[in-house]
């Protein structure tokens, strides 16, 4: 429940166009919801704007798809992150108009419309190897309401291919910049742009690459200003805060 649906109860609680006893039923499960299993955090979206997210990994399919069964009866945007084929297997059973994005391996389901800001997100990969992370935080962006451009492959092995998509670069109100191997690629974009950057450092590379740490310690301590990092494959954290700004 978001401020708006909030208003509209309390407003038909005083018209008399809802009985107390139904605002009471709707109200029943306003702060959390316990399955068992799970415990739904329904008053994050009064908080925060944003409705809770589900982290997949290390759930079953049945409990992905109970978490789901009981968001289906909140009436939003529904979004799940590091799912499985399977997973989405289970959850197609109950919502059959759940979208499974194999790459970014995010089940959304689209409840309401979001009306858009005239700005938008854009989501930059160095290589086409960083795209789950990317992937993930763009369509993270896109269920919360934001337009989002991919620009991908324009790492600084071929710099010339990023000056390319300068003009479409610099008219986004936010950039995600997603990047394995030595993590340049931020450094090069803050230094061309006056709008946020987002550094996601990802685990793509070679032994030395410590599984993402290398790219994490020099989006770190880059030398560009305006930037700020996100932890190794966060693709949801840097969509969630290209959101925010956004929407600003």
């Amino acid at each position: 429940m978001n401020h708006d649906d909030l208003s509209r109860l309390l407003a038909g609680v005083k018209n008399g166009s809802v009985d107390i006893t139904d605002a009471l039923e709707q109200l029943k499960n306003f702060t959390a919801k316990d399955l068992g299993f799970a415990t739904i955090d329904n008053h994050r979206e009064l908080r925060t704007g944003y409705p809770e997210v589900i982290f997949g990994q290390g759930k079953t399919p049945d409990q992905v798809a109970g978490i789901i069964r009981y968001m289906l009866t909140r009436d939003n945007n529904i979004l799940a992150t590091r799912v499985t084929p399977e997973m989405y297997d289970k959850v197609r059973e109950i919502c059959p108009e759940a979208i499974y994005n194999p790459v970014a391996r995010t089940i959304a389901v689209r409840r309401k419309e979001i009306a858009a800001p005239a700005t938008f997100v854009a989501v930059i990969t160095a290589g086409t190897s960083d795209l789950p992370v990317a992937e993930e935080a763009a369509v993270t962006a896109e269920v919360f309401g934001n337009r989002v451009e991919r620009i991908v492959d324009v790492g600084v092995a071929g710099i010339h291919r990023l000056y390319n998509k300068l003009d479409l670069i610099r008219q986004a109100r936010v950039n995600v910049v997603v990047a394995g191997m030595e993590g340049a690629l931020p450094s090069i974009v803050g230094g061309l742009v006056d709008k946020p950057v987002i550094a996601v450092p990802t685990s793509v590379g070679y032994g030395a690459n410590f599984g993402g740490l290398s790219a994490l310690l020099g989006m770190l301590t880059s030398c560009a200003s305006g930037i700020s990092v996100v932890n190794i494959d966060n693709g949801f954290g840097a969509g969630f805060l290209a959101s925010m700004i956004n929407r600003l």
